[in-house]
């Protein structure tokens, strides 16, 4: 007996290749079943389809999730280098807006089952009986409207050390746009040591500081301040370029960005406010993810496979969004009028659909389709009452005074010679 049971597990290895793996990681992804065990009855199903003169894969949701052991960390991030190859060649003319490679930045929590398992090793991470959370942070291309990477860790982890750990995998000279929750010393430096650009909204919970070098602040136009927390000055304090914008919404006043570009002609405050507001492109992001493929809540019982659930829905979003891009953009269209709820709709319909109706082409144009609608709304949606909508203050502006004597003095003779370079 014992061996025949060592016989069957070394069986339902083989039946579950990485490949059998993979597609039905990512097609579970894509169907309208709410139950995890028939979404992985759909997904098989169409792999069998997919695959006939192959093994078939194994029968049972439990092999299924066990054989996921044999996928590591390196092939996900080897899986992850793969598509961004293909990133920038789908993009086309797009990967650059206004001269630069911008890239959105933000986090957002996912609720998973209250399990003893998930409570245990997840914990609790927002307010008093929410239930356990994973992290998911993204960097968001804003030329293609794709996420080009992303972290996963416990909803108690900080977006800004997500950040900081993929800031490696930016291309070289490109832009981070963030909004106030990224205002930091610490990542600020981070982002300046490994070459990038941001553009980083500032609230009122910032202090900055005028007056440590006026010859700088006068080459800036005005427009130069220093970061130089009391608790960093042991470190060079941060010369950055402050962009003060008018507030179009929530009852006017000012939106202040901080920047470490201080060519006006390279990054003007038109383009400036432009870009930022292009960062809402990662919210709607978010939504796609959340709302359209319904993974609002993961379903898996414990935190590993919630963790693998997470980043298969990241990924089917990713490739989703790949195939949809290139075809609109070869149709001559901005890849952000992409409609991942239609996208979704056509894979959907040809995963019903007999095998003579699904030809490569057919799906190709199908998705080139998939857009948004062109009209214009005619009256505003703030009207409409959401129950659970967030309703928060404007981050408000940084607080800037003049650095007093000695802080003048201790900033040139500690850091004079790092300026002059």
């Amino acid at each position: 007996m014992g061996q025949l049971n060592r016989r069957s597990r070394r069986d339902g290895a083989r039946r579950w290749s990485l490949a059998y793996l993979h597609f039905t990681s990512l097609l579970m992804i894509y169907t309208s079943d709410e139950a995890l065990k028939d979404r992985f009855e759909a997904a098989r199903s169409w792999v069998i389809e997919m695959f006939p003169s192959k093994r078939r894969p194994g029968r049972s949701y439990q092999g299924f999730i066990k054989a996921h052991k044999w996928i590591t960390q390196k092939m996900v991030g080897y899986l992850k280098d793969h598509l961004r190859q293909h990133h920038q060649q789908v993009a086309g003319r797009f990967w650059e807006r206004f001269g630069w490679v911008p890239f959105a930045c933000d986090g957002s929590r996912v609720e998973v089952p209250r399990t003893a398992h998930n409570q245990k090793q997840l914990g609790c991470a927002g307010r008093e009986k929410t239930g356990p959370q994973l992290f998911l942070t993204t960097l968001y291309h804003m030329g293609s409207g794709l996420p080009w990477d992303w972290h996963i860790g416990k909803g108690t982890e900080s977006e800004r050390d997500h950040l900081r750990l993929m800031l490696a995998k930016l291309p070289a000279g490109s832009l981070i746009v963030a909004d106030a929750g990224f205002t930091g010393y610490a990542l600020m430096q981070s982002i300046l040591a490994s070459g990038r650009s941001f553009l980083i909204r500032a609230g009122s919970n910032v202090s900055l500081l005028s007056g440590l070098d006026v010859e700088w602040e006068i080459r800036g136009n005005g427009q130069v301040v220093w970061l130089w927390p009391r608790d960093q000055r042991r470190q060079p304090p941060l010369m950055l370029r402050l962009i003060r914008l008018p507030r179009v919404s929530r009852g006017g006043g000012q939106m202040c960005l901080l920047t470490n570009v201080f060519d006006a002609e390279r990054l003007s405050d038109q383009t400036a406010a432009i870009l930022y507001r292009m960062r809402w492109g990662v919210e709607v992001f978010y939504r796609s993810y959340k709302q359209t493929l319904r993974q609002r809540k993961l379903r898996s019982k414990s935190p590993r496979a919630a963790r693998w659930e997470l980043h298969w829905g990241m990924t089917a979003l990713l490739l989703l969004g790949l195939m949809s891009v290139a075809a609109i953009v070869g149709r001559g269209r901005d890849p952000l009028s992409c409609s991942v709820a239609q996208a979704l709709r056509v894979v959907r319909q040809a995963m019903r659909s007999p095998r003579p109706r699904r030809g490569r082409g057919d799906l190709g144009a199908r998705l080139a389709g998939a857009v948004k609608d062109g009209y214009r709304r005619r009256a505003s949606k703030t009207a409409h009452d959401y129950p659970r909508k967030k309703r928060e203050s404007p981050p408000g502006v940084p607080k800037t005074r003049p650095a007093t004597e000695r802080e003048r003095l201790a900033a040139q003779k500690l850091y004079a010679p790092a300026w002059a370079g």
